[in-house]
């Protein structure tokens, strides 16, 4: 999935990533892997969880514990 936003937006999440979880927004994208816990980010329960891992990079697990 292309990247949309500003380069200074994506310096802004990829530090605010950094600083919370340990891992850059963009590097977890990048290799499928969740940007919050790390693990895969590869199954996805339908096109709205596959775009927000496009936006915050979170694994379908982690989109559950976080949005329920």
């Amino acid at each position: 999935m292309k990247e949309t936003k500003s380069p200074k937006m994506v310096a802004a999440l990829d530090d605010l990533s950094l600083a919370m979880f340990g891992r850059a927004r963009t590097v977890a994208k990048a290799g499928c892997s969740c940007a919050t816990c790390g693990g895969r980010a590869d199954k996805f329960t339908g096109e709205i969880s596959k775009r927000e891992f496009g936006i915050s990079g979170m694994c379908q697990t982690c989109q559950d514990k976080t949005y329920g």
